[in-house]
């Protein structure tokens, strides 16, 4: 009996191990590099959660209806070694965004290049590399 209570100890710990690693996901998975997009809007929302930050914008087309857009930023501690911090954005702050649509063409996007609201342009931290020094 004992040594099934280590073994599955012991099997839980292998588990707990992995779980975060299958959780992460990479950029080209999810985005599309080749689909460039470029908004201005106003934000609605900041997640500042890890494995990657979130903020969400509203942004009016030119018929008057509203798209939320949902940008996802990188892993927190690169969001801090480039300036940001939980207060960067908060809701009702008009910003321009650069980045790269979902694959699926969804309002899903991932944020390369941020224009905050004093006009700062920030790295939005998960471009992928051969995209973060241009």
């Amino acid at each position: 009996m004992r040594v099934q209570v280590i073994l599955c100890a012991a099997a839980l710990a292998l588990l707990a191990g992995v779980a975060p690693v299958r959780a992460h996901h990479s950029f080209a998975a999810e985005y599309d590099s080749n689909k460039p997009v470029k908004i201005t809007g106003v934000v609605t929302k900041m997640e500042w959660l890890n494995p990657h930050a979130r903020f969400y914008v509203d942004v009016k087309d030119a018929d008057g209806k509203v798209t939320n857009w949902n940008f996802e930023l990188g892993a927190i501690p690169v969001l801090l070694k480039q300036g940001w911090r939980k207060t960067s954005l908060k809701e009702g702050d008009q910003v321009t965004v650069e980045g790269v649509m979902a694959k699926d063409g969804s309002t899903n996007a991932s944020a390369q290049r941020v224009t905050l609201p004093d006009g700062r342009r920030v790295f939005g931290g998960s471009a992928p590399e051969n995209q973060a020094n241009q």
